[in-house]
């Protein structure tokens, strides 16, 4: 029986994230199985609109905008403490 808890590890020994699909949102999670490490959406198996990736402890880490899977617009890292450290623009937001 398989443990949902856990991570799935792959033939050549990669663990791979568990993950959901809640409300149309990917959500993976840590190595824990409790923390979330990303959420956001998939279209046509590619990242879409906006994203975000948590730490362990649950703090936000990193945020941002993909179109067609490229990262576009704004991306935010947070510091350790979820406050705004940098600020990136990436490609070119066409809205």
């Amino acid at each position: 029986m398989v443990n949902e808890k856990c991570d799935l590890i792959h033939p050549n020994g990669v663990k791979e994230k568990k993950l959901e699909i809640i409300d149309g949102y990917t959500i993976k999670y840590h190595a824990n199985g409790t923390t979330i490490w990303s959420k956001g959406k998939m279209v046509n198996g590619q990242p879409e609109g906006y994203w975000e990736w948590y730490r362990p402890d649950g703090t936000i880490k990193r945020s941002g905008y993909f179109e067609k899977g490229e990262p576009i617009g704004e991306w935010i890292t947070y510091n350790d403490k979820g406050a705004k450290h940098k600020i990136t623009q990436r490609g070119v937001k066409n809205r």
